[in-house]
């Protein structure tokens, strides 16, 4: 039972953490979080040291863990696996969706634009991360989703960012419509252009926010 407890913990933990729930530099405190599930803090602590060991999370004092801060060379780093990483599992995974797959792409992007107009932000996110990942997870190769999967668990938290400037929301939803309409039209190679185009053309607006940042903070 107390498996099954701190399973289910994790998974949650997880998923937050790829739909951009946490914020980078967000401190995450046991106690909090086993008072908001209704539980003791065991589970929690270990879910949290199991997040911790995957980079995930950082381990700090006081029982409380992190979620790391973004650096430019960080976000860079990730930047480039990714791009190559989720083309190639967007491509595979268009040609072996199933009925059931391509209908949850089609709900996520009416969730994704309705969560746009209503300025749901996180509602967006939920739905933005459900996308890829379903999208993904048809590639049938586990290796090359526990990879990605991996590399979303330490970028999700800042996908919050995109939200900074109200002009961005006009385009969050585009790359996803051009994706679904590859993937209606029988273009799996069409499909993995829509999804590279998405990560380049949000990926360079995140590393100048991070530039613009870097560039504010004062001078040691």
């Amino acid at each position: 039972m107390a498996d099954n407890l701190q399973e289910q913990l994790y998974q949650n933990l997880r998923a937050a953490l790829l739909a951009g729930t946490f914020k980078p530099g967000e401190r995450l405190k046991i106690r909090d979080l086993a008072a908001a599930w209704g539980t003791s803090p065991m589970p929690v602590r270990a879910a949290l040291q199991r997040l911790v060991a995957e980079g995930a999370l950082e381990g700090e004092q006081q029982r409380s863990v992190r979620v790391p801060a973004m650096t430019r060379e960080r976000f860079q780093q990730l930047f480039q696996v990714r791009l190559s990483l989720e083309g190639l599992a967007a491509e595979e995974g268009a040609r072996r969706l199933s009925p059931r797959e391509r209908d949850i792409l089609r709900d996520c992007v009416a969730e994704m634009e309705r969560a746009l107009e209503q300025r749901d932000v996180q509602g967006y996110l939920t739905h933005n991360s459900q996308f890829h990942l379903t999208l993904y997870q048809a590639c049938a190769n586990p290796v090359l989703l526990r990879l990605i999967e991996a590399l979303w668990l330490q970028v999700g938290p800042f996908f919050n960012r995109l939200f900074t400037e109200a002009d961005l929301s006009l385009r969050l939803n585009d790359f996803h419509e051009d994706c679904l309409a590859a993937i209606e039209r029988g273009e799996p190679s069409g499909a993995r252009a829509a999804i590279e185009a998405d990560l380049s053309y949000f990926g360079k607006f995140l590393l100048n926010l991070l530039d613009l940042e870097a560039g504010e903070r004062p001078a040691r």
